[in-house]
């Protein structure tokens, strides 16, 4: 799978899932899958089916009735739709007899009929023939009530199927002409009729543009500042996020076609997918469809460029359900992506908590660390975070600034395991500061050396969480600050025993406003430098 062919970075932001218990509820509750699995139950010791596992009349028939879809204006299809999710996900198992008399008794092909065919004879297109039995899986006969991960590995497995179907386009598609021309007068494939080399599909291109649409929508949606997949996304948001570069500032006319094109695609996507429980979707208004342009663009499409966001939800809108992050997590997992969830990191050791949260949203990381706390005694917690935040290379710094915001959270039961570091030259000037906070008793002052260590040290944990200075104007203010609150600040901190000193000070070089002392700070990163 690929997720995004103009973005190779394997990494996405964490995500928030329900339980186990709760995605397999909404996986039950889904109508693909529910209904499957009333199927599976009516199938119970075997129904006939034909070459492809398909039901044959009057089964498919009964089956319509069973779902209650008679009435329904798309019943089959439906009816359709659900027994192959049936068989796709292993809910039903087909398995080919030579049993005439049964096929015949249980509605499939009279027995003479069959004696009469040539068993190598292919079967021919349309014959209401049945070569097989469709039956329960004995071993899932039970599966609503069964265990949360067996009943999301079978919904699983009905959801790779219904993508695939989806990604490959019917010969309708394909081929754009009456199929009737394609077969011969006993209804069967013409020899050669289809010149496989010349049509215009790679299955490949297809399944990874599918793939890139529902890896945008789980991006998209884990960064939705109203909450995690709050925001219905509407289609041509969407369409522009997949196919444009990222600094597209104005569509071409043939960047909209491709847009428009694309939401099209989208819109017959979505109510198939929607089948499964992974997305929730608003088709297209009907007022907005019409007839193509001579463009190749939608007729109705051409106004996308110039919609305000309320405008562009009449072109659909949709968004994953949490049991759809979880299904396009695991896809993306399977294809090497690094797809971290919140709570991954409670048995983890300190290091990897502390390595992940300062690349989290501030939340994110306040919540991974409560949970890695809860799993853990106040004192045993914070020992393992201090001996984790030890270290003079380059992640250090960012490492001790996890450790002070776990730490944070700790009350004052964690107290004696940062008295134990008091005299640690890394970690002596974070426990006075955390101490102090809680107004414990007796915390000696720090040397000089110790405060200007962890002055280097949290800028430069700082300065290593940001990839553009100027972006952050909090981190200026900060840099500022420090400087302008400490007149010798500069004539002292170059002789700091910190191996980011001379970096942080040229930081300070080049964000401080003062022109003057941005000329000091940089005198005094040179001579860092030369000390080093």
């Amino acid at each position: 799978m690929s997720l995004d062919p103009k973005d190779d970075r394997p990494m996405m932001p964490p995500v928030r899932l329900p339980s186990e218990a709760e995605l397999a509820r909404q996986a039950l509750a889904s109508p693909l899958f529910s209904r499957a699995l009333r199927l599976a139950g009516w199938a119970g010791e075997g129904v006939p089916v034909g070459a492809g596992g398909e039901l044959l009349s009057p089964r498919l028939a009964e089956a319509i009735e069973e779902l209650g879809l008679g009435d329904a204006p798309e019943g089959e299809a439906e009816t359709v739709e659900a027994w192959n999710f049936a068989v796709d996900s292993g809910l039903v198992t087909v398995t080919e007899t030579e049993d005439d008399e049964e096929l015949a008794e249980d509605g499939g092909a009279d027995s003479d009929d069959r004696a009469e065919a040539d068993d190598d004879e292919p079967l021919a297109i349309g014959d209401d023939a049945a070569v097989g039995l469709a039956a329960r899986a004995p071993e899932l006969a039970d599966l609503a009530e069964g265990h949360p991960e067996e009943i999301l590995d079978v919904w699983g497995e009905g959801l790779e199927a219904v993508l695939a179907d989806v990604a490959t386009p019917s010969f309708e598609e394909l081929l754009g002409e009456d199929l009737a021309g394609l077969f011969d007068e006993n209804g069967q494939l013409a020899p050669d009729a289809i010149d496989l080399d010349a049509l215009e599909w790679d299955a490949e291109a297809e399944s990874g543009l599918l793939d890139s649409v529902l890896g945008h929508l789980y991006l998209l949606g884990v960064t939705d500042e109203e909450g995690q997949g709050v925001t219905p996304l509407p289609l041509p948001m969407l369409a522009a996020a997949v196919l444009l570069p990222d600094e597209t500032e104005e569509l071409t006319d043939e960047a909209l076609a491709d847009v428009s094109a694309l939401v099209v695609r989208l819109d017959e996507w979505f109510p198939v997918l929607a089948g499964t429980g992974i997305v929730e979707y608003r088709p297209i208004d009907d007022e907005v469809l019409g007839d193509d342009g001579e463009d190749g663009a939608p007729e109705g499409f051409e106004d996308i460029g110039d919609a305000d966001v309320d405008d562009l939800a009449r072109y659909g809108q949709v968004r994953l359900t949490p049991l759809g992050f979880h299904g396009v997590r695991g896809r993306m997992a399977a294809a090497g992506v690094a797809v971290p969830a919140v709570g991954d990191l409670a048995g983890a050791p300190a290091g990897a908590l502390l390595d992940a949260l300062t690349e989290r949203a501030p939340s994110d990381a306040t919540e991974e660390a409560q949970l890695w706390l809860g799993e853990r005694e106040p004192v045993a917690a914070a020992r393992e975070l201090l001996v984790a935040a030890r270290g003079d290379d380059p992640a250090g710094p960012a490492r001790r600034l996890g450790c002070q915001l776990a730490l944070a959270l700790l009350g004052a039961e964690a107290e004696p395991a940062l008295r134990e570091v008091l005299d640690d030259a890394e970690l002596g000037g974070l426990a006075r500061v955390w101490l102090v906070e809680r107004s414990a008793a007796d915390v000696p002052p720090p040397p000089e050396e110790m405060v200007f260590w962890l002055t280097i040290d949290t800028l430069a944990a700082q300065l290593g969480t940001v990839a553009d200075e100027e972006s952050v104007p909090e981190l200026r203010e900060l840099v500022t600050g420090l400087v302008d609150q400490h007149s010798a600040f500069l004539d002292r901190a170059w002789r700091t025993e910190h191996p980011a000193t001379a970096e942080v000070l040229e930081a300070v070089g080049r964000m401080h406003p003062d022109r003057q002392l941005a000329k000091q700070a940089r005198k005094a990163a040179f001579k860092a430098r030369s000390r080093a």
